[in-house]
């Protein structure tokens, strides 16, 4: 009962690294059992800073039932101004809660579990919202930092097989570290363009970016699958000219979203066509007359759902790192 691990970022990384079909499986499932009501999933809370307006550092907690019975918090800091010296934008750290009791029984490294779970969401929905599959097709990455290496990473493991990719980003550099990637990850074509109209003409659109207001103003055509990831890229008239489908409508509509604009702009959610589990349990249909935006909000439910995976997985191989005597008193009396 009082046990409590650790789990370090690289011992999360190589979980990861070889097991991205589980993960997609593991988010895939994490969403119906949002939608069942098998979660609690409060509002994330923002700390941010006067003197710091690109950046925060972000509360998430959640519960999980359904088999997992977990509580937690993941704790993120979004600091954009990192990738000026060549580190990463964000990191993280998640605790992990017993049900039963509320101890806490493990802290990991969560900048990957975040990583992971916002790729497979975007995978997940990628394959959703294309059934017929990317044959034919080209894939537009904008934005080129980690999260997008992520997502490429996942589309493949979900089986996403475009012609081609096409990657914007307005840091060349990192840009064309993405088309290395690709060509070497997945053999795959990829060429860099700095000409954002160019990317957005290709049938399936990624954003990846940390875009704080929209820039994105003119709508989709029909067939065209957006994953809106950072999900402030678009302008509202954009978003209300799709079919808008979201991870979750409550938590999604605030924090002045483009889906959140859109609300604003109009006084309404007529505009929202449903949810990613609603797509995936056939309740929710997509047509092909319109262009269709994935916008995730990002769910701590699937961090839970990760990060649990992930603890198992590090106790099972004896690479989680136990801290004897964590808990400063263990009786009552």
């Amino acid at each position: 009962m009082f046990d409590f691990d650790v789990v370090a970022g690289e011992t999360v990384r190589d979980v990861l690294d070889g097991k991205r079909a589980e993960v997609l499986g593991i988010v895939s499932d994490a969403y119906r059992s949002h939608e069942a009501g098998e979660t609690v999933n409060p509002d994330s809370y923002f700390l941010r800073f006067p003197d710091k307006p690109d950046s925060r550092i972000i509360a998430l907690p959640a519960y999980l039932g359904a088999g997992v019975q977990l509580a937690g918090i993941k704790w993120i800091a979004s600091f954009p101004r990192n990738t000026l010296a060549g580190k990463p934008r964000a990191s993280a750290v998640l605790i992990l809660n017993d049900y039963e009791t509320g101890y806490p029984v493990a802290c990991l490294e969560a900048a990957n579990i975040s990583a992971a779970r916002t790729a497979a969401s975007a995978a997940v929905a990628a394959t959703a919202l294309r059934p017929d599959g990317y044959t034919g097709t080209r894939v537009a990455i904008v934005g080129g930092g980690v999260i997008a290496r992520n997502i490429c990473d996942y589309l493949h493991a979900a089986g996403v097989a475009p012609d081609a990719y096409v990657v914007h980003d307005l840091h060349r550099e990192s840009g064309e570290a993405l088309v290395a990637h690709l060509r070497s990850t997945q053999r795959r074509a990829a060429a860099f363009t700095d000409d954002l109209g160019t990317a957005l003409e290709a049938e399936t659109v990624v954003f990846a970016t940390t875009a704080l207001e929209p820039y994105v103003t003119t709508p989709f055509k029909p067939g065209q699958v957006v994953l809106n990831v950072s999900l402030r890229d678009l302008a509202p008239e954009v978003v209300l000219a799709a079919q808008n489908v979201l991870d979750d409508v409550d938590h999604c509509l605030k924090a002045n979203t483009s889906p959140h604009l859109a609300e604003q702009l109009t006084g309404s959610r007529d505009f929202v066509t449903g949810t990613l589990a609603g797509v995936l349990g056939g309740d929710v249909p997509v047509t092909a007359d319109r262009p269709v935006i994935f916008s995730p909000f990002g769910l701590g439910v699937l961090d839970l759902a990760v990060g649990a995976y992930v603890l198992e997985q590090a106790r099972a191989a004896g690479s989680a790192i136990a801290v004897p005597n964590f808990f400063g008193e263990t009786r009552r009396w």
